[in-house]
């Protein structure tokens, strides 16, 4: 089966190289080329357009926004003679953008999957990326090889674009728990804790997570490296709490950490990880954080 790839920054370079290394053939495309670059040595090809793509099988894309996608993949359908079987789609976009993409390429006489992940890049290398996937059933029994192969679990969720509600509601949880992490780890630090014992009692603690271990030395030694930003995690918040609005469903509790997350981005810190919720909470507090130079474990060995 021929795979083409749209999209290879951080997420999609790592995901997009599971595939190449597990041999299956594969070009990719990115609007910058050298982002691509480095699948060549995974043995992949780069295409220089998009339309270079539309002979392959299958066609996974993965892009920051509902706008990109639509870009995307009208450059790779309009006025095609040839064009995939599917579309897999793993970007975090709205259920409205995914139901006017599902009719795009259903016009053309493509199967479209909503396909979004739970990870990072580091997790994505790690082999622990989770995916959620809705569509035709028969055209995710197709390609379910592929998606086994980019991480550890993969969930169908049923047709059309289920698997959307799944992942943004995913999301809210996300910020919801790093804002309810942040507030307990500065008042065990300032009741004179430190955060490297508190968190290691608490991810050992039937309340630990692979989650809460994973932000573990982000929070101990303020390495604020972004795997995921602020900017990315209010986008989320805005689906959330839409879909919410529509489907009449109160979310008190997601909605003020959608404003902590915008007073996050009002500082400033739009390029960091959103852990920098730990140093607005702390500034809320009267704290003062240092980094603690001490090694823990992520859960991310292999």
């Amino acid at each position: 089966m021929n795979v083409g790839w749209i999209g290879t920054g951080r997420m999609g370079l790592a995901m997009a190289a599971r595939l190449a290394r597990a041999g299956v053939e594969l070009t990719a495309w990115n609007r910058t080329r050298a982002k691509a670059e480095p699948l060549l040595a995974e043995g992949a090809s780069v295409a220089g357009e998009i339309a270079d793509l539309r002979g392959q099988d299958v066609v996974f894309t993965m892009v920051s926004a509902s706008q990109d996608l639509e870009e995307v993949l009208r450059a790779l359908l309009d006025g095609a003679e040839r064009v995939p079987r599917v579309v897999v789609d793993c970007s975090t976009v709205s259920l409205e953008a995914s139901a006017r993409m599902r009719e795009l390429c259903a016009d053309r006489g493509v199967d479209f999957l909503a396909a979004p992940v739970s990870g990072n890049a580091k997790v994505v290398e790690a082999g622990g990326l989770s995916l959620v996937v809705s569509g035709p059933r028969e055209a995710y029994d197709r390609v379910s090889h592929l998606l086994e192969i980019i991480g550890r679990a993969v969930t169908y969720a049923g047709e059309g674009d289920r698997a959307r509600l799944v992942k943004i509601a995913h999301n809210l949880m996300l910020g919801v728990v790093t804002q309810c992490l942040a507030e307990i780890t500065v008042l065990a630090e300032k009741g004179g804790v430190p955060r490297h014992a508190f968190l290691e009692f608490l991810n050992n603690s039937v309340m630990g997570s692979a989650f809460t271990r994973y932000k573990t030395p982000a929070f101990v030694n303020l390495d604020y490296t972004p795997t995921f930003t602020p900017v990315l995690l209010r986008k989320d918040f805005d689906l959330g709490l839409a879909a919410a609005r529509e489907l009449g469903v109160p979310m008190p509790v997601a909605a003020l950490t959608a404003q902590l997350v915008q007073a996050g981005i009002g500082t400033g810190r739009v390029e960091e990880d959103f852990a920098i919720l730990l140093d607005l909470q702390a500034a809320a507090s009267g704290l003062v954080l240092e980094p603690e130079n001490v090694a823990v474990d992520d859960g991310l060995a292999r």
